[in-house]
Protein backbone atom coordinates (compact mmCIF):
# COMPACT_ATOMS: atom_id res chain seq x y z
CA UNK A 1 0.00 0.00 0.00
CA UNK A 2 1.21 3.53 -0.72
CA UNK A 3 2.53 5.65 2.10
CA UNK A 4 -0.18 7.96 3.39
CA UNK A 5 0.66 11.65 3.56
CA UNK A 6 -1.49 14.32 5.19
CA UNK A 7 -3.78 16.19 2.82
CA UNK A 8 -5.66 19.40 3.51
CA UNK A 9 -9.30 18.32 3.29
CA UNK A 10 -10.74 21.82 3.03
CA UNK A 11 -11.27 23.50 -0.31
CA UNK A 12 -10.34 27.13 -0.82
CA UNK A 13 -13.19 28.18 -3.09
CA UNK A 14 -11.41 31.35 -4.23
CA UNK A 15 -8.83 29.19 -6.01
CA UNK A 16 -11.58 27.61 -8.09
CA UNK A 17 -11.92 30.80 -10.14
CA UNK A 18 -8.49 30.51 -11.79
CA UNK A 19 -8.50 29.70 -15.52
CA UNK A 20 -7.40 26.19 -16.47
CA UNK A 21 -4.50 25.66 -18.84
CA UNK A 22 -5.41 24.99 -22.46
CA UNK A 23 -5.68 21.36 -23.46
CA UNK A 24 -5.29 19.95 -26.93
CA UNK A 25 -8.42 19.35 -28.97
CA UNK A 26 -7.60 15.65 -28.99
CA UNK A 27 -7.91 15.27 -25.22
CA UNK A 28 -11.00 13.37 -24.11
CA UNK A 29 -13.43 15.21 -21.82
CA UNK A 30 -15.25 13.48 -18.98
CA UNK A 31 -17.97 15.60 -17.36
CA UNK A 32 -16.54 18.53 -19.40
CA UNK A 33 -13.12 18.17 -17.72
CA UNK A 34 -9.96 16.94 -19.46
CA UNK A 35 -9.23 13.28 -18.82
CA UNK A 36 -5.51 13.43 -19.58
CA UNK A 37 -4.55 16.70 -17.94
CA UNK A 38 -6.98 16.82 -14.98
CA UNK A 39 -8.65 13.53 -14.03
CA UNK A 40 -5.71 11.15 -14.48
CA UNK A 41 -3.16 13.31 -12.61
CA UNK A 42 -5.76 13.93 -9.88
CA UNK A 43 -6.47 10.24 -9.33
CA UNK A 44 -2.78 9.34 -9.50
CA UNK A 45 -2.18 11.91 -6.75
CA UNK A 46 -5.11 10.48 -4.79
CA UNK A 47 -3.62 6.99 -5.13
CA UNK A 48 -0.18 8.29 -4.08
CA UNK A 49 -1.62 9.81 -0.90
CA UNK A 50 -3.68 6.72 -0.13
CA UNK A 51 -7.05 8.43 -0.53
CA UNK A 52 -8.06 6.11 -3.37
CA UNK A 53 -6.79 2.77 -4.61
CA UNK A 54 -7.72 2.77 -8.28
CA UNK A 55 -5.95 -0.12 -10.07
CA UNK A 56 -2.95 0.80 -12.21
CA UNK A 57 -4.47 -0.74 -15.33
CA UNK A 58 -7.48 1.57 -15.02
CA UNK A 59 -5.26 4.66 -14.83
CA UNK A 60 -2.82 3.31 -17.43
CA UNK A 61 -5.51 2.54 -19.99
CA UNK A 62 -8.50 4.74 -19.11
CA UNK A 63 -10.11 4.44 -22.56
CA UNK A 64 -11.38 1.01 -23.47
CA UNK A 65 -12.87 -0.36 -26.64
CA UNK A 66 -16.66 -0.36 -26.40
CA UNK A 67 -18.23 -3.70 -27.19
CA UNK A 68 -21.56 -4.91 -28.45
CA UNK A 69 -23.60 -7.35 -26.34
CA UNK A 70 -22.07 -10.26 -28.25
CA UNK A 71 -18.55 -9.07 -27.36
CA UNK A 72 -17.59 -7.72 -30.78
CA UNK A 73 -16.07 -4.23 -31.03
CA UNK A 74 -18.57 -1.39 -31.46
CA UNK A 75 -18.17 1.03 -34.37
CA UNK A 76 -19.72 4.47 -34.90
CA UNK A 77 -21.75 5.45 -37.96
CA UNK A 78 -18.57 6.88 -39.50
CA UNK A 79 -16.84 3.50 -39.18
CA UNK A 80 -14.48 4.41 -36.34
CA UNK A 81 -14.18 2.22 -33.25
CA UNK A 82 -16.02 3.56 -30.19
CA UNK A 83 -13.92 4.14 -27.07
CA UNK A 84 -15.41 4.45 -23.59
CA UNK A 85 -13.92 5.59 -20.31
CA UNK A 86 -13.31 2.63 -18.02
CA UNK A 87 -16.38 2.11 -15.81
CA UNK A 88 -14.42 2.13 -12.54
CA UNK A 89 -12.72 5.42 -13.45
CA UNK A 90 -15.99 6.91 -14.67
CA UNK A 91 -17.65 5.97 -11.35
CA UNK A 92 -14.84 7.69 -9.41
CA UNK A 93 -15.19 10.81 -11.57
CA UNK A 94 -18.95 10.82 -10.98
CA UNK A 95 -18.40 10.62 -7.22
CA UNK A 96 -15.96 13.57 -7.32
CA UNK A 97 -18.42 15.58 -9.38
CA UNK A 98 -21.31 14.85 -7.00
CA UNK A 99 -19.13 15.65 -3.98
CA UNK A 100 -18.01 18.88 -5.63
CA UNK A 101 -21.60 19.94 -6.27
CA UNK A 102 -22.51 19.07 -2.69
CA UNK A 103 -19.50 21.10 -1.45
CA UNK A 104 -20.72 24.12 -3.41
CA UNK A 105 -24.19 23.81 -1.91
CA UNK A 106 -22.76 23.46 1.63
CA UNK A 107 -20.53 26.49 1.07
CA UNK A 108 -23.49 28.58 -0.09
CA UNK A 109 -25.55 27.53 2.94
CA UNK A 110 -22.68 28.33 5.31
CA UNK A 111 -22.23 31.78 3.81
CA UNK A 112 -25.98 32.36 3.93
CA UNK A 113 -26.04 31.42 7.63
CA UNK A 114 -22.93 33.40 8.58
CA UNK A 115 -23.61 36.54 6.50
CA UNK A 116 -27.40 36.67 5.97
CA UNK A 117 -27.56 40.42 5.23
CA UNK A 118 -24.71 40.34 2.71
CA UNK A 119 -26.16 37.25 1.04
CA UNK A 120 -29.62 38.81 0.81
CA UNK A 121 -28.05 41.98 -0.62
CA UNK A 122 -26.35 39.87 -3.32
CA UNK A 123 -29.62 38.13 -4.19
CA UNK A 124 -31.53 41.43 -4.36
CA UNK A 125 -28.81 43.11 -6.45
CA UNK A 126 -28.69 40.18 -8.87
CA UNK A 127 -32.48 40.19 -9.27
CA UNK A 128 -32.53 43.95 -9.84
CA UNK A 129 -29.72 43.78 -12.39
CA UNK A 130 -31.28 40.83 -14.20
CA UNK A 131 -34.85 42.16 -14.39
CA UNK A 132 -34.26 44.52 -17.35
CA UNK A 133 -32.46 41.77 -19.27
CA UNK A 134 -35.28 39.28 -18.67
CA UNK A 135 -37.85 41.91 -19.71
CA UNK A 136 -35.91 42.73 -22.91
CA UNK A 137 -35.67 39.03 -23.81
CA UNK A 138 -39.41 38.68 -23.20
CA UNK A 139 -40.18 41.73 -25.35
CA UNK A 140 -37.89 40.51 -28.15
CA UNK A 141 -39.53 37.09 -28.10
CA UNK A 142 -43.01 38.59 -28.16
CA UNK A 143 -42.09 40.86 -31.09
CA UNK A 144 -40.66 37.92 -33.02
CA UNK A 145 -43.75 35.77 -32.39
CA UNK A 146 -45.96 38.60 -33.64
CA UNK A 147 -43.76 38.88 -36.75
CA UNK A 148 -44.14 35.15 -37.38
CA UNK A 149 -47.92 35.36 -36.90
CA UNK A 150 -48.11 38.25 -39.41
CA UNK A 151 -46.01 36.31 -41.94
CA UNK A 152 -48.24 33.24 -41.49
CA UNK A 153 -51.34 35.38 -41.96
CA UNK A 154 -49.94 36.89 -45.17
CA UNK A 155 -48.96 33.45 -46.44
CA UNK A 156 -52.46 32.19 -45.66
CA UNK A 157 -53.91 35.10 -47.65
CA UNK A 158 -51.67 34.27 -50.62
CA UNK A 159 -52.72 30.62 -50.42
CA UNK A 160 -56.36 31.69 -50.88
CA UNK A 161 -55.42 32.91 -54.38
CA UNK A 162 -53.84 29.54 -55.27
CA UNK A 163 -56.03 26.65 -56.49
CA UNK A 164 -57.23 24.25 -53.79
CA UNK A 165 -55.06 21.22 -53.15
CA UNK A 166 -57.77 18.85 -54.42
CA UNK A 167 -57.63 20.48 -57.85
CA UNK A 168 -53.88 20.04 -58.18
CA UNK A 169 -52.88 16.97 -60.15
CA UNK A 170 -51.24 14.21 -58.18
CA UNK A 171 -48.07 12.61 -59.47
CA UNK A 172 -48.80 9.14 -60.82
CA UNK A 173 -47.66 6.21 -58.70
CA UNK A 174 -44.76 4.37 -60.37
CA UNK A 175 -45.77 0.92 -61.55
CA UNK A 176 -45.13 -1.86 -59.06
CA UNK A 177 -44.45 0.41 -56.08
CA UNK A 178 -46.93 0.59 -53.20
CA UNK A 179 -48.30 3.92 -51.99
CA UNK A 180 -46.12 5.44 -49.31
CA UNK A 181 -47.77 6.41 -46.08
CA UNK A 182 -46.40 9.11 -43.84
CA UNK A 183 -45.87 7.92 -40.29
CA UNK A 184 -44.70 9.97 -37.32
CA UNK A 185 -41.15 9.35 -36.16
Amino acid sequence: MAKTTPVNDTINFTTLHKPLPDTKNTDRKVWSVSLGSVWLPYFMAQNATGVTSIPHDVLGAPLRLAREKDGTPRFSQSGRPVLRVNKELNDQIKMVRENFAFGLMVHAEQVKAKYPEAYKAQVDAAKAAGAPLVQKDSDDLQAYLELLADAAQKAKGEDADAPPAAEQAEAPNPVGQPERELVPA
